[in-house]
């Protein structure tokens, strides 16, 4: 079934392109996250003693909607949660931050979790059972076709099916855009690299999709993710800024990142590329709209914790 709760319109302080309800629809993941601190990770066989759970709302696809309406983004999600406790908190979690979810769909398995253990320097360890992630299937696509209409632009990452994330690339309208973030990597089909417009990927993603053959500079790869197909390609470089490839203009730009002081990374990316998609389907260029991107990443990684962490407009450092 559907969640019929739609968020409040005061949510938003941007109209959507003409002709468009939505800036951007997210189809993703929705995770329900449980840490527990531990003073180390236990060895096969071993019981050790934790901190008391805490359980934040995640999963990529949650993120970058929480993460684009805190913004003033027009934001819908199209993801799948179970009917249980850990849905309803991802469903208060979105509506809380403005998403609209009526595509949000409820059923078929339990919510979607990750078990983190966090041990004193930081370090974790994470089990995912993706749960109802891996039940939003390419019908549940195509039954959202009046979702896709109404954006601009669509964002994917890959924490469901890839069969679902090339029934999402099949689905654009003429007119819509696709950013596509391929997080967990894997292999990506010919026709899904060809309809990324940007694909977003970090150095370990890059990587993994150019495979022994890639280089050793973040110009090297933009080079060769956009002979692969993409119509263009934004490397994130952490600190360091993004790196833009457009076909369009056949250059690679750097951006760089504002200083800041770096406590928690968690759910960076997520923050970065719902500003990238939210800006294009504001109609900025690549290059600008990945300006913005990247102080609202260098925002983020200044608080703890993932969608907590996500600024509004007004707490995005100044150019």
């Amino acid at each position: 079934m559907y969640e019929h709760d739609h968020a409040a319109a005061t949510a938003t302080t941007t109209p959507a392109a003409p002709g468009r309800r939505y800036d951007l629809l997210v189809v993703g993941s929705a995770n329900a996250d449980l840490v527990i601190g531990v003073d180390r990770r236990p060895g096969p066989g071993e019981t050790v003693l934790g901190s008391d759970l805490v359980v934040h709302p995640g999963g990529k696809g949650a993120n970058q909607a929480v993460a684009a309406a805190r913004l003033g983004a027009r934001t819908a999600l199209l993801a799948r949660v179970g009917d249980d406790a850990h849905g309803r908190l991802l469903r208060a979690s979105q509506r809380e931050a403005g998403v609209d979810t009526g595509g949000l769909l409820v059923g078929g398995a339990p919510t979607g979790v990750a078990l983190i253990t966090v041990d004193p320097s930081g370090d974790n360890s994470i089990v995912v059972s993706p749960g109802a992630n891996a039940r939003l299937t390419p019908e549940d696509i195509r039954a959202s076709a009046s979702l896709f209409e109404a954006a601009s632009v669509v964002s994917v990452q890959l924490e469901i099916p890839l069969d679902t994330v090339a029934e999402t690339a099949r689905a654009l309208g003429p007119d819509t855009r696709l950013v596509l973030n391929p997080s967990p990597p894997a292999p990506l089909p010919d026709e899904v690299l060809a309809a990324c417009d940007p694909l977003v990927v970090n150095e370990h993603e890059a990587r993994f999709i150019l495979g022994d053959g890639a280089g050793v500079t973040p110009e090297s790869w933009a080079r060769d993710l956009t002979a692969l197909g993409p119509r263009s390609v934004v490397i994130t470089l952490g600190a360091g800024g993004a790196l833009v490839s457009d076909t369009r203009t056949g250059e690679a730009v750097r951006v760089p990142s504002p200083e800041v002081r770096a406590v928690d990374t968690t759910g960076a990316g997520d923050a970065f590329t719902a500003a990238l998609a939210w800006r294009l389907g504001l109609g900025e260029e690549l290059t600008e709209a990945a300006a913005f991107a990247v102080r609202v990443g260098a925002a983020a990684v200044t608080r703890e914790g993932a969608q907590a962490s996500f600024p509004t407009a007004e707490e995005v450092p100044a150019p």
